[in-house]
């Protein structure tokens, strides 16, 4: 898959058109959206993927459009679990509800240079060496365990991310508590201070910097063409926003979801090593040869497996949730 190099500008510059739009509208119009404006902002996104998707199986192939698909299902499904983390970020810097999508849609933007970054290095070091390949399916396949044991032991509010980030801004600018509207920064006896929501911004996107650790290998998983992870990443967070608002209602009914999406992740953990035993050449594996008998997970069956894990662990969720609130 040959991209050249005005596809990469004209893909940048109407991904950064569509949230600098999102963003100018946002800061004007500070609101909270209601359901159905969630609900149509997130068809219209997941549409414009749909399309994407179309897109890139015409022009480069159906296997490339596959790819896409499926890495934008995986990021996607990955984004809910993020929302979790958001909504804790919310209510420790209590954030009025109708500032909170202003300050997601900054953090997505950060995020999204920040995941730019990630996948050029990335893609660097696959191409400068196979073995990156163990790594990341190893690395999936540990997340996933982690999850599992997230979903059963361990409560969502004791892990928040973006501590550390915050104590060092706390440190070296002035800051103010209290909310001043949209405001990033105010004046206040000459001197300038910092308003909690600019803290909230930076917090959700170096925040979504440590979600990206596991998505990005899992999108590598499918794909090893960075333009598909790219734009899987990007087509995923730009619905991130109108996601928050649709679900946030059923995000605590999503009890099952961190199962599922530890299957994704150790499935295509699997499918990386398996990768990595085909491309292989590290000398205390076989010599340094490639393992001729290890199998190639296709993207199709990678694309049916995680939309079946996703269909059964969200209905699952939801039934168990309906039965225990039912009986309350």
């Amino acid at each position: 898959m040959h991209i050249e190099s005005w596809v990469w500008v004209v893909t940048v510059l109407s991904l950064v058109g569509l949230i600098a739009f999102d963003l100018i509208y946002q800061s004007r119009h500070p609101h909270e959206p209601s359901f159905k404006e969630s609900a149509l902002q997130s068809m219209l996104f997941i549409g414009l993927a749909v399309v994407f998707g179309w897109f890139v199986a015409q022009v480069w192939g159906g296997q490339y459009g596959n790819e896409f698909i499926a890495g934008f299902i995986t990021e996607k499904s990955l984004s809910v679990d993020n929302l979790f983390v958001f909504l804790i970020i919310f209510s420790q810097f209590k954030v009025p509800r109708r500032l909170q999508s202003e300050a997601l849609l900054a953090g997505i933007a950060i995020a999204l240079v920040l995941r730019g970054l990630f996948i050029a290095l990335g893609a660097a070091a696959i191409d400068a060496f196979s073995w990156v390949f163990y790594l990341f399916g190893f690395f999936l396949v540990y997340t996933a365990f982690m999850l599992v044991w997230d979903t059963f032991h361990e409560a969502k509010e004791d892990k928040v991310p973006g501590g550390l980030v915050m104590k060092w801004v706390r440190k070296n600018f002035a800051t103010v508590d209290e909310f001043h509207g949209s405001k990033l920064v105010i004046k206040q006896d000459g001197k300038r201070f910092l308003t909690p929501l600019l803290l909230v911004m930076i917090t959700i996107g170096t925040t979504d910097v440590l979600f990206a650790l596991d998505s990005i290998p899992a999108v590598y998983g499918l794909t090893d063409e960075a333009y598909i992870v790219f734009t899987a990443n990007a087509f995923a967070l730009l619905g991130l926003r109108q996601l928050y608002f649709l679900l946030s209602g059923l995000m605590e009914r999503l009890k099952y979801l961190g199962l599922g999406l530890s299957i994704i992740l150790a499935w295509i953990g699997v499918k990386l090593v398996l990768h990595a035993m085909h491309e292989n050449e590290l000398a205390f594996i076989n010599g340094g040869e490639p393992i001729k008998w290890a199998p190639e997970i296709s993207t199709e069956l990678s694309l049916s497996v995680i939309l079946v894990t996703l269909v059964v662990t969200t209905a699952l969720s939801l039934f168990v949730t309906r039965k225990k609130k039912a009986s309350i």
